[in-house]
């Protein structure tokens, strides 16, 4: 297989008179936990639903773990949307049998650890949860499978800061092992870009820089900082 796990070339796709994305192009390594950063509307989340299939460009090329985007892909990518939702009459415990059951790749044994250190009680109902805890549900429920793409949109959305904090600490610790490639989308960089070691940073449908972390610190400084400094140009337009 490729060392390449997204390759984009010249991706557009309109929404009427406005391109979510705009000639996109842009190659994502292999078994890297990788933030996709950028702006609200810059079309992060078009991105994603592009690799997933779920959203067909108008033009342009896009690979995923070197094949088309469609059903067959699907079962190697766990896919967690922004603003998702489960069952409301589902408890922990069963949303774990549920996604044992449904869900390609799915580790019971890595979802009830996960379950344990985001502190979510197995016998309570989604539909009793607080916006944070069913976050932290969905969270746990997309990295418990054992797939080679991990696609996670605003993931820590509505979760607490103090929460947010120790649940970024302790996926430091979990996901560092795993072969895998992991796509995050967030507003908090500040808070993980620790976790990063690639970025890919959007403006307008355009990718406008992307490499590894390191290098890229050592060029421009934080990840927050050049955010802010795209943000900051972007506002002056």
């Amino acid at each position: 297989m490729t060392n390449i796990c997204v390759r984009c070339e010249q991706l557009v796709k309109r929404y009427e008179n406005k391109a979510a994305l705009d000639h996109l192009t842009v190659e994502i390594p292999m078994h890297r936990i990788v933030g996709i950063l950028g702006p609200n509307g810059c079309g992060k989340s078009t991105f994603f639903r592009t690799m997933t299939g779920l959203v067909a460009p108008d033009s342009g090329h896009i690979e995923v773990l070197g094949r088309k985007p469609g059903w067959a892909t699907n079962r190697d990518i766990a896919y967690l949307p922004d603003r998702a939702r489960w069952y409301p009459n589902h408890t922990v415990e069963k949303a774990m049998k549920w996604a044992d059951a449904f869900l390609p790749g799915f580790d019971m044994e890595a979802a009830r650890r996960l379950a344990d250190f985001m502190e979510l009680d197995m016998d309570l109902k989604v539909n009793g949860m607080s916006r944070g805890q069913e976050a932290r549900l969905m969270l746990l429920l997309c990295l418990s499978r054992e797939v080679p793409l991990v696609i996670l949109d605003e993931p820590f959305l509505g979760i607490d800061v103090l929460s947010r904090e120790q649940i970024i600490e302790g996926l430091i610790d979990f996901l560092e092992d795993r072969e895998q490639t992991i796509l995050i989308s967030t507003h908090e960089i500040h808070e993980v870009e620790g976790l990063f070691d690639y970025a890919v940073f959007i403006d307008r449908g355009r990718v406008i820089l992307s490499g590894e972390t390191e290098a890229l610190r050592a060029e421009h400084g934080s990840l927050r900082d050049i955010f802010k400094t795209f943000y900051k140009r972007r506002l002056k337009r």
